[in-house]
């Protein structure tokens, strides 16, 4: 369904990836783990074009691009094949719940307004927020905007949905509910590419994990072998940080 090869990101002297290559199949869910400054974010920068690669290729809707030479109606055409969930929200502070999520399907897909908002109801009613339509972030929690902004992910319909350590400005005790749209989301198939500091749900939720370290790709492999692994010192030496 998406597949990267080689990717580069180089700022200055210092190599943030090292020529990391990933598969990702319909349904799947990854969850990509490592030690902190390990890349991960930026791979997930780079594979939604928040940042610009320097080499790299990417295999995406059966289409093959350059990643260091997309043009602009490129990254447009890919980006509605995906969605992305940020770890503070994003969202507009002088809009409603259904005002961030309609602003997208409006402004850029130009869409009408009515068939928007019938969409951003049914997408936040999904995702626990029926009641908050009108509300603005300032009145909702953390975790209820993050709902939001998964809200307005899932409004566009995306094949994949990338998540930047989605519960990472939140209060231990919202993670929960941030967690549960997410698993519902993966019973349902959609697919996703998750950077999550949250190693229970990665083991309960994902079907493979993968390991950077270092900006370099350690370990692809299925999650629960990922878990299990004896044979890689720089798995076991992060696993036993885990463990601590």
């Amino acid at each position: 369904m998406l597949e990267v090869r080689g990717l580069k990101k180089q700022i200055g002297d210092t190599v943030i990836l090292n020529g990391v290559d990933i598969s990702i199949d319909k349904g799947d869910v990854v969850a990509v783990l490592g030690p902190s400054g390990s890349g991960k974010t930026t791979l997930l920068r780079c594979m939604n074009y928040l940042e610009r690669p320097d080499a790299g290729e990417m295999i995406a809707d059966g289409r093959t691009y350059d990643m260091s030479s997309l043009s602009k109606r490129e990254i447009a055409e890919y980006r509605r094949y995906t969605s992305f969930v940020f770890q503070n929200y994003n969202l507009f502070l002088n809009r409603t719940a259904m005002g961030n999520v309609t602003e997208g399907l409006v402004t850029a897909r130009r869409m009408d307004r009515t068939k928007a908002q019938k969409i951003a109801a049914a997408a936040l009613d999904k995702v626990g927020l029926s009641d908050k339509y009108d509300a603005f972030p300032s009145e909702l929690s953390g975790g209820q905007q993050q709902r939001v902004a998964i809200a307005r992910a899932i409004a566009t319909e995306p094949k994949i949905i990338f998540f930047d350590e989605p519960t990472s400005a939140l209060d231990p005790e919202l993670i929960g509910e941030v967690l549960d749209v997410i698993k519902s989301l993966a019973d349902e198939g959609m697919t996703m590419l998750i950077v999550t500091h949250e190693i229970n749900f990665a083991k309960n939720v994902s079907d493979k994990v993968v390991f950077l370290d270092e900006g370099e790709l350690i370990v692809e492999e299925e999650t629960d072998k990922f878990f299990d692994m004896q044979d890689n010192d720089r798995v076991t030496r992060f696993l036993g940080t885990l463990n601590r």
